[in-house]
């Protein structure tokens, strides 16, 4: 039969081979197909392409059957590859076959082939032995009937069908039993009076031929020895006795209880019960006869796959001097029992499966088989548990497993089935077997990151190659399909070139890419926003005074009628810093020798005053030096040189007049600064600490990332809530994404694997 598995059950054929196993050698006896027998152009029948039998992996298995049939993959042709003895392999079955599964790959089909074995008269008639003797009395009547063990021949149909012919003689005619009388044996019925003192002995030959073509023969001698005395033979009820005997039965179990009659007194009259002479060794090897009682019982297995019937002949004896016989036959029909359960057994054809692959796929082949009959035979298939593969019935016991659904790897990467097949008895018996189908991975899921976005801060002056912070994608596939760019987990450390500047640049912008191995491969993006913190890295810088000589060094004169609180100067200066690092203050160190000077100085404006009102006493040469520091840790720090000479009021007015009209417009403007130094430093303040709450939620709901540089477990770093007293003002935000000219200032790569050569997807510009 040829169905490519999968196929409709209503469109099966039958594809038949028949060897009919004739003789090639004449006048030798013995009946062979040799190997290299022609049996038929299997490929042709198949419509298969000589020319794909090796490419498409032809082959053809037979599970109990050996190696007896081969196909030439070169023409084609299904023929013997050793001999083949249908008696061997199917024993007395009128149906005789070879089943043979062809399997292609590329793509898969299975087709199954009969190959009929036809019976050849190969085996001749055999009696169970060369020479059966018999004791009959000279007192015997006319037409007495004496049974005889026929033969047998191990081939069927016609040519087991045997004619039976006795060599002639005056005294014994053959009895034949008619096709209705099967179990009737063959006899000699007596003709004509025997005589001992005439004839003591009669040598016969009885001759079997089957109906084969030729026909073989077989013969048996039959000694007759002619007795004198007894006058009656024991006689049973009945010839024949049919029972039925359950398989399994325990030993001891009774079959029958047989009675036979003798009608002589005395011992001529006792009978002794026994099997027949030529009963089997395997019939003494099941059943027992008492002697005395004629009861059969159990003593040995019996089995209903072993041999369907027993036919046990029994003689029954009597002790006379010359002891006569009865006949009868007991024919035992062995009823099967469910002992067997079915055997299930699972060809794996395609595994792993594709996760893409389409519903109809075929998997696996399996093949059930159950030693039974009848209903307890009848067996069926279920798959278990509930997933997406069904199983489908392909021929007589055979099933294949095809998809039934869709498949995802990232779900459920290997199904575990269990295939019950269970049969038709009661109570019924089954047998389990287990089927991994391991699922196959495809490039069907992009890398994906943990957030859209990420928001990084990190000090500035970082060290050249500082690591600044890692990105992690991760591919839901396998293998290859998960290999994203340089590892099987994505992880993307971001490092910076060059020291990055917070005065220069305070937000870097820019986009990360990964990209897995598979075919086509599949990528995805994210961005990520550096924030640079300020350090305090610059020193309070300070400027040009008015009417100095130089930055640092300013130069005043004072006349000695002023009061306290009289301004005398400003010292001026700014920090390129941000936050508390460009918050300055104004301290005046102590004169030398310790003597109390009559000025002080603003702590944040820089203003240096008169304490109180100066005297003849002071000295007319005042010399302050002004400290002006930072509020960074640690603080940074500029000193500025003050020059008082104290004059009288006429020469004071002199110099005041010469420095008025500058100095005027200068005093005005710092003051119009410090204003909006501070409403800056208050704006910066409130936007940083809004930043540092939105930044602290986002890192409370995301995973921990890393980040900053240098050792030890990344800390959060932000500016300080104070702007500038004197720079802020004049600084501009400046931000660097992707859409501005080059600049590399950052590299992303993984430190994990060995740094290949630097491309556009792993490295980001400024």
């Amino acid at each position: 039969m040829v169905c490519p598995s999968g196929c409709d059950r209503g469109g099966r054929h039958l594809l038949q081979f028949i060897i009919i196993l004739a003789a090639w050698e004449a006048g030798s006896g013995q009946l062979e197909a040799k190997h290299g027998t022609f049996v038929g152009r299997i490929a042709q029948d198949l419509g298969l392409e000589l020319a794909e039998l090796v490419q498409r992996l032809f082959r053809v298995a037979s599970k109990d059957r050996g190696d007896l049939l081969e196909v030439n993959l070169q023409n084609g042709i299904l023929f013997v590859n050793s001999r083949i003895d249908r008696e061997q392999l199917c024993g007395r079955s009128a149906e005789c076959s070879i089943h043979l599964e062809v399997i292609v790959d590329r793509p898969l089909q299975v087709f199954h082939v009969e190959v009929e074995v036809k019976d050849m008269n190969d085996n001749p008639p055999v009696f169970p032995a060369t020479q059966k003797n018999l004791f009959i009395t000279e007192s015997r009547l006319l037409d007495s009937r004496f049974p005889l063990e026929g033969a047998s021949d191990a081939d069927i149909g016609e040519n087991a069908l045997l004619t039976y012919r006795l060599s002639p003689n005056e005294y014994f005619s053959l009895d034949v039993p008619t096709k209705d009388e099967q179990v009737k044996p063959l006899g000699l019925v007596l003709r004509k009076p025997l005589d001992r003192e005439e004839a003591p002995e009669l040598h016969l030959l009885l001759m079997a031929t089957d109906g084969g073509k030729p026909e073989l023969t077989g013969t048996v001698q039959l000694l007759i020895t002619v007795l004198d005395a007894n006058d009656n033979a024991p006689v049973f009820d009945r010839t024949l006795y049919k029972v039925k005997l359950p398989e399994n039965v325990p030993n001891g179990t009774l079959v029958i209880k047989l009675n036979a009659s003798d009608s002589d007194e005395g011992l001529n009259g006792d009978i002794i019960y026994s099997f027949s002479s030529d009963v089997s060794p395997d019939i003494k090897s099941k059943f027992h006869i008492d002697p005395i009682s004629g009861e059969i019982t159990v003593i040995g297995l019996i089995d209903f796959e072993e041999s369907k019937a027993h036919k046990i002949r029994v003689e029954a004896t009597d002790k006379g001097f010359q002891p006569l016989a009865g006949h009868c036959t007991v024919l035992v029909e062995v009823v099967d029992a469910n002992d067997n359960a079915p055997q299930l057994t699972v060809t794996s054809l395609s595994l792993p499966i594709s996760e893409n692959a389409q519903p109809g796929t075929v998997i696996t082949l399996i093949s059930v088989v159950d030693l039974d009959f009848g209903a307890n035979a009848r067996v069926t298939c279920s798959l278990t548990p509930q997933v997406p593969f069904k199983l489908v019935s392909t021929f007589k016991n055979y099933y294949s497993l095809v998809l039934d659904g869709a498949l995802d790897r990232e779900t459920v990467s290997v199904y575990d089935l269990v295939v019950t097949a269970r049969d038709g008895g009661s109570p019924s018996l089954w047998a389990t077997a287990s089927v991994s189908v391991e699922v196959a991975d495809v490039n069907d899921n992009a890398p994906a990151f943990a957030q859209p976005e990420y928001t990084v801060f990190v000090k500035e002056n970082n060290p050249p190659g500082c690591h600044i912070f890692t990105v992690s994608a991760r591919d839901a596939d396998a293998q290859e399909n998960a290999r994203v760019s340089y590892s099987l987990e994505l992880r993307v450390g971001v490092y910076a070139l060059q020291p990055l500047d917070h005065e220069e640049l305070e937000l870097l912008r820019f986009q990360v890419s990964a990209r897995d191995a598979g075919v086509p491969p599949l990528g995805s993006n994210v961005t990520l926003q550096v924030f640079v913190l300020d350090e305090n890295d610059n020193a309070p810088a300070l400027l040009a005074p008015r009417g100095g000589s130089g930055v640092g060094l300013v130069n005043e004169v004072v006349s000695r009628s002023v009061g306290a609180g009289h301004v005398v100067a400003k010292v001026r200066a700014v920090d390129a810093d941000s936050g508390y690092n460009a918050w300055l203050s104004y301290e005046l160190q102590q004169a030398v020798g310790g003597a109390r000077s009559p000025f002080r100085v603003g702590l944040y404006t820089g203003e240096i005053s008169t304490t109180r009102a100066l005297e003849e006493a002071d000295s007319s040469r005042q010399h302050l030096v002004v400290l002006v520091k930072d509020h960074g840790e640690p603080a940074l720090t500029a000193t500025a040189t003050v020059l008082v000479s104290l004059v009288e009021s006429g020469h004071a007015a002199k110099a005041s007049s010469r420095a008025f009209e500058g100095g005027v417009a200068q005093e005005a403007a710092l003051v119009d600064v410090n204003v909006y130094l501070i409403i800056a430093i208050c704006a910066v303040s409130s936007l940083l600490v809004l930043t540092l709450l939105l930044y602290t939620a986002l890192r409370c709901s995301a995973p921990p990332s890393e980040g900053a540089c240098g050792p030890g477990k990344p800390r959060l770093v932000c500016s300080s809530a104070v702007g500038s007293w004197s720079h802020s003002q004049q600084r501009r935000q400046r931000v660097c994404s992707g859409e501005g000219p080059p600049k590399t200032d950052l590299i992303a790569f993984s430190p994990s694997l060995p740094q290949g050569p630097t491309s556009a997807d792993n490295v980001s510009h400024n």
